[in-house]
């Protein structure tokens, strides 16, 4: 399937998810993959636990309906571009933010609309779950582009390794032709293109187990709370630009 396909794919996704779900704003919210609350919050104090401080610049790929933009929206501070291919998405995390001096761009191809060296984070939470591998690579030289010297990018991703991750494996293997991409990484290929790309890989993270502090409970929709140390569920890969 092709790039554009993919992205119609998911334009077509959120589509039915509006047209299926009575609320909107739920409707909206669930494109993202669910959890929207839960996973904005860990995903923001992922990024505290790396460093994330006053007037950095956040660079949010695939920022969807605004799962992590909502959870930074409080900090006056925080500098933010929040990218995604599907219009109602953007429409819905601008929205949902109300702050006027950020900046939401719709955009076509493997590219980060932003300067070089401008960035102390550039985020890929569940992207690169749904990008070829060839993609993938691409994104991460847009992100070194775009990061200064000494800033991170931070991406999730599925890998076999993890026992809850082939659950979701097992899951893709009956979904439906022509839908999003499920895509799973090896470390060693994360490796390779960090190599080729001007980063250097700081830290892996497993899926299923803690590694960041929470300063507090979070609370999933299934009534399960999680204490002390949060994990996204999702692997997380940090890279440095040298």
């Amino acid at each position: 399937m092709s790039e554009n396909s993919r992205n119609q794919a998911y334009i077509d996704h959120v589509r039915r998810l509006e047209q299926r779900v009575d609320c909107k704003d739920e409707a909206l919210r669930r494109a993202v993959g669910g959890e929207f609350d839960a996973v904005g919050k860990l995903e923001y104090y992922l990024l505290r636990s790396l460093g994330l401080n006053s007037g950095h610049l956040v660079i949010d790929v695939g920022c969807g309906s605004g799962r992590l933009a909502q959870q930074l929206a409080g900090d006056k501070t925080i500098r933010y571009v929040g990218t995604d291919v599907v219009p109602r998405l953007i429409e819905a995390a601008k929205a949902l933010t109300g702050r006027n001096d950020w900046e939401f761009r719709l955009v076509e191809g493997i590219r980060i609309p932003c300067g070089d060296n401008v960035a102390d984070f550039v985020t890929f939470f569940s992207v690169l779950t749904h990008t070829t591998h060839e993609e993938s690579f691409q994104y991460l030289l847009e992100a070194a582009r775009c990061l200064k010297p000494g800033g991170r990018a931070v991406i999730s991703f599925l890998e076999f390794r993890i026992p809850c991750h082939w659950e979701t494996f097992k899951m893709s293997l009956r979904a439906k032709p022509g839908g999003p991409l499920t895509q799973f990484i090896d470390r060693d290929a994360i490796v390779a293109w960090a190599d080729h790309s001007g980063l250097v890989v700081e830290s892996f993270c497993d899926g299923d187990k803690g590694h960041f502090p929470i300063p507090e409970e979070i609370k999933w929709e299934n009534g399960t709370v999680m204490k002390s140390l949060g994990n996204l569920g999702q692997s997380v890969a940090v890279l440095r630009k040298v």
